[in-house]
């Protein structure tokens, strides 16, 4: 009997339609599915939409629909979206499904009954878009410490969850499995920013409105989100909180990976656990917080039509393109970027060069030499034992990475598979050895070669671009060779015939004409922005945006001698760490022009250590040295911030020599 692996995404948010970086999440979990797959798992894939809350409930009013109508809507765009995606997930759950919303009843009655949930009052900061409570202490420069926004007073009955009951066995249980919390950093953040420090009770239930779950002996009470979303988990492969869960569950719980935006950790690897410990159920095997896929440094707004969304994408790019660009970009640990400018790069860099010219030259050469017939002739020289060195030995590569989940590493393993299919096409020069008869035998074992490495490679790419995968199969005439088989070669079935009609796989892009097209995506977007909050189109298409304008308190006039007394310049960030002693500084060592300064700074909140270095960024150079957390701070680093407490790092908008001064 296969070994089962079970895995889920986060659900995402109905409260509108998401952007690629959202979607990034569900294509590497689709990946990691697939490969599984490919290694003879019994994989269950579950993802689905997160339906409750007061924003839901806002938003619907707002748009004059009931909060069911409203998620409906939403939650079809988001499983259309996952579809275009070619995402084979097994199982899409809805907390609006009746199952599901009874579950969650069973549950709360049952952590109640047993003491774990006890009534209460509330009364502290609420943040809406978190839909958080907060007490003063934790919030940040008077604004959530999640996402920087207002809060505002608040105070309700509700029930709460005793977190502290649990927090010990919780801290033993990550001390004891390492794997459970990845990446390291933030196992360390939730270790040392939360858990350590000691939790508070967690509120469950909400009376301030009524889109949500009810609890069914208070009525006037919903289940606060994360009680809610977060079961989906289990209710959504049979779990029965009376006993009664199916045998589907017994087989597939505890999941083998929750793969969750970094955002979001918090709440899986310490309300989770805590609840299922609660249940008496085990805890998932691992917890992946992946980094986030940022649109080139520039806030996504549909005012200025930037927002990049997955189907605008694959219109443009094909599906399988977007899956190996977002795929590709992304790093193990840090933040990745996308702009259309990078997707253009990549499909003709990679997809058109590497990959297709490679498939097309390789058909089109054994078609003009042989007819179409793939022959070994057992002619072989030393460069064909180095090709399959590479290609024998890319199966356990790509295994090793994506056991690690780093995606990224993987699909360029496969990728450095292709890069030296191409080079040995320059070594052994076919178009050469075509002009010597005597050579016939030595070019048919050296297009034996090239198709045999192909299709291996076009197997280990199935997870990660499965529609492309299945093509270069179809047009070589091969079928899927078992995982078993692919760190073999001489697999290709000899004297089988490949297409007599190739196809071009990626055909390179022009830049302009990508850029015309995007420009009336664009152009939508402001026109959509406009209907929605009732501006005049032509205010939306001159870039007018009220999200983006921010009043603030005006300080006294100075003279120029004041301004002249600052010293700005451009520097650049060479070095980067954590101030052990702060839960918000970084300390950057800045070089300007020839000397290095020492600069502390208030923005680990949106910035870590590795994004910083290499930076090139706005200094006040002549500030008065001064001590913070007991290291001294030699100078200041421009930040702009705007009305939600969102900060960013002032850079120049050219690159400029470490050292100018700016006037």
């Amino acid at each position: 009997m296969a070994e089962k692996y079970y895995l889920t995404t986060a659900i995402a948010y109905t409260s509108g339609k998401p952007h690629i970086g959202n979607s990034y999440e569900i294509v590497m979990a689709d990946a990691i599915a697939r490969h599984k797959r490919q290694q003879g798992y019994e994989v269950f894939f579950q993802t689905g939409t997160d339906e409750h809350g007061q924003k839901i409930e806002e938003k619907a009013a707002a748009k004059g629909v009931s909060p069911k109508e409203f998620v409906d809507e939403v939650a079809g765009i988001i499983k259309g979206i996952c579809d275009r995606l070619n995402i084979s997930y097994d199982k899409f759950i809805r907390t609006t499904d009746t199952d599901h919303e009874r579950q969650v009843q069973k549950i709360f009655k049952k952590l109640y009954e047993q003491g774990d949930i006890y009534k209460g009052s509330y009364e502290g900061m609420y943040c809406t878009p978190c839909e958080s409570f907060w007490t003063e202490s934790q919030l940040k420069d008077g604004k959530c410490p999640d996402c920087g926004r207002e809060v505002r007073p608040a105070k309700e009955e509700a029930y709460f969850f005793k977190m502290s009951k649990y927090a010990d066995r919780l801290i033993e249980h990550i001390n004891s499995h390492p794997e459970f919390i990845q990446p390291v950093s933030r196992k360390n953040e939730m270790m040392n920013n939360f858990l350590l420090p000691g939790l508070q009770d967690l509120c469950v239930s909400r009376t301030s409105f009524k889109w949500g779950i009810p609890v069914d002996f208070d009525d006037k009470h919903v289940v606060y989100v994360w009680l809610d979303a977060l079961t989906n988990y289990i209710t959504g492969i049979g779990y029965d909180a009376e006993g009664a869960s199916t045998e589907q569950y017994k087989k597939l719980w505890p999941a083998d990976l929750h793969l969750i935006g970094k955002d979001i950790i918090r709440f899986h690897t310490i309300y989770w656990p805590i609840f299922l410990m609660a249940l008496g159920e085990p805890l998932p095997k691992r917890v992946f917080g992946h980094p986030w896929l940022l649109q080139g440094g520039e806030k996504m707004s549909k005012s200025r039509g930037n927002v990049i969304y997955a189907d605008d994408l694959i219109d443009l790019f094909g599906v399988d393109a977007v899956r190996y660009f977002v795929l590709h970009e992304m790093p193990y640990d840090n933040d990745g970027t996308i702009t259309w400018e990078l997707v253009v790069e990549r499909f003709n860099s990679e997809l058109a060069n590497v990959l297709g010219n490679l498939v097309n030259r390789t058909i089109s050469m054994t078609n003009k030499y042989f007819g179409g017939e793939v022959v070994s002739t057992g002619v072989t020289e030393p460069v064909d034992d180095d090709l399959k060195a590479v290609v024998t030995a890319t199966r356990d590569k790509v295994s090793g990475r994506m056991e690690e989940l780093k995606v990224a590493d993987a699909i360029s393993e496969v990728f450095t598979l292709f890069r030296r299919c191409n080079k040995y096409i320059d070594e052994t020069e076919p178009w050469v050895l075509a002009k010597d008869e005597a050579a016939k035998s030595r070019l048919s074992e050296v297009m034996y070669n090239l198709t045999d490495s192909i299709v291996t490679g076009a197997c280990l790419l199935k997870p990660y671009m499965p529609e492309t995968a299945e093509k270069i199969l179809k047009q070589l005439n091969c079928s899927e060779r078992s995982y078993e088989d692919l760190n073999k070669s001489g697999l290709y079935p000899n004297g089988n015939k490949v297409t007599d009609k190739p196809e071009i796989l990626f055909a390179r892009l022009d830049l302009n004409e990508i850029q015309t097209k995007v420009e009336a995506i664009r152009e939508a977007q402001r026109a959509e922005y406009a209907r929605e909050n009732g501006l005049d189109t032509g205010d939306a298409a001159s870039g007018e945006d009220t999200e983006d304008i921010v009043d603030t308190d005006i300080k006294p006039e100075i003279t120029y001698e004041d301004f002249a007394k600052l010293q700005l310049r451009i520097g650049k960030i060479i070095k980067c760490e954590e101030v052990p002693k702060s839960k918000k500084l970084l300390c950057s060592q800045v070089m300007i022009g020839s000397e290095v300064k020492q600069i502390l700074s208030g923005i680990k909140q949106y910035y870590s250590p590795e994004e910083m270095v290499g930076k090139k960024v706005l200094v006040l150079s002549n500030l008065k040295p001064a001590t913070l957390a007991g290291m001294i701070s030699e100078g200041m680093l421009l930040c702009a911030e705007d009305d939600k407490g969102n900060v960013v790092l002032l850079s120049p908008e050219k690159d400029m020599p470490a050292g100018c001064e700016v006037s």
